[in-house]
């Protein structure tokens, strides 16, 4: 299978090397774990760390200021853009989990594209406050009983332990719409023409050529044995696609150049499938308390996850090489104005929860 701007061909090259794998037909699992007490664990040798990645590109540039700085902007959007109104409860439960915290990579990945390309904050931010809410409404409906079933999120009780399963479900649909009517209607000093655009691609990233899309194939995968094909398209739908429109929709309102915007497409691409081999590696290297989420929740469901089929070892080379690979899509862009989504590539690849 070949993606554009992500060479999956090297990518398999290097993450089944020697590890006796092949990219057609069914792919066995590598003995990564076992099971201990009823819990799954991983073997001991698994458990080796590496360092993370080297951030020399970026040392002078405050990476974890701007998070902060761009994070609190962000969230004071956010409860400006949802407030508490009638009916209470709904408007509650929309609240909950939109402003429950989190890293809020979608909407930084967004302003810092745009203001890449010469746009400003104020262009990007109701898309960046849209993304943010499309990406809790994948959260609150990805916690139901009828889908991974999970009790915990960002350190606390996901949104149906709170209010219900049919408030849940609820809010996530309310989530949905209203960020598609946001963007249009708090979206300033932007041509039509590209607001549009904006709308596209958040319709195309959560609908059946993106979120919908992963979450359908990753649950009728449960239980099985899939090849790297499969997980591959997993992921790049159910995660690398909004991660992928953050960066395409931000440099669009900043009004970025066709070949500028293929290049960043790129860029996202690749973190986007190194944030989601990022996230199964943490899966079985963390505690629920660290990753504010239970913790080995996919190797106890039996979900196949790059872990399962490469080994930890040969995931962070995946990861690496998915990393080296964004950065070298941002080359050609201004090295001080590129330096946020150097620092969130980096990131992606060391984060540890």
């Amino acid at each position: 299978m070949k993606t554009s701007g992500v060479d999956l061909g090297s990518m398999r090259r290097i993450a089944l090397q020697g590890c006796g794998l092949r990219t057609g037909g069914a792919v066995r699992a590598v003995p990564a774990a076992r099971r201990q007490g009823g819990q799954v664990v991983l073997n001991a040798v698994e458990l080796e760390t590496r360092p993370p990645p080297s951030t020399s590109e970026t040392e002078t540039f405050d990476f974890k200021g701007y998070m902060k700085e761009q994070a609190a902007l962000v969230e004071t959007a956010l409860d400006s853009a949802v407030p508490l109104a009638r009916p209470e409860t709904i408007h509650e439960s929309m609240r909950y989990s939109l402003l429950a915290g989190g890293k809020r990579v979608r909407p930084v990945l967004c302003l810092a594209a745009c203001e890449l390309v010469g746009g400003s904050l104020e262009n990007a931010m109701p898309t960046a406050c849209a993304l943010e809410m499309l990406h809790t409404m994948s959260l609150i409906h990805d916690d139901l009983p009828s889908m991974d079933n999970d009790d915990l999120r960002r350190g606390k009780p996901t949104n149906h332990k709170m209010f219900g399963e049919d408030m849940a479900i609820l809010a996530g649909d309310a989530l949905l719409t209203f960020a598609f009517e946001h963007v249009a209607c708090a979206t300033k000093g932007v041509a039509a023409d590209r607001v549009l655009k904006v709308i596209t691609n958040l319709g195309k990233a959560v609908g059946t050529r993106g979120l919908v899309a992963g979450q359908v194939v990753d649950l009728e995968s449960e239980g099985k044995v899939v090849d790297l094909d499969v997980l591959e398209y997993i992921h790049e739908h159910k995660t690398a696609a909004l991660l992928e429109a953050a960066v395409v929709c931000g440099a669009t309102l900043g009004g970025a150049s066709d070949e500028e915007i293929e290049k960043l497409r790129k860029y996202s691409r690749n973190i986007g499938l190194a944030f989601q081999v990022i996230d199964d590696i943490l899966d079985v290297t963390q505690t629920s308390e660290h990753l504010g989420k239970t913790a080995a929740k996919d190797l106890a469901s039996d979900k196949t996850t790059y872990p399962k089929l490469l080994g930890l070892e040969k995931s962070r080379e995946v990861a690496q090489h998915l990393i080296d690979e964004a950065v070298a899509q941002l080359a050609s862009f201004n090295s001080t104005r590129v330096a946020p989504l150097v620092g969130l590539a980096h990131y992606i690849g060391s984060r540890t929860n």
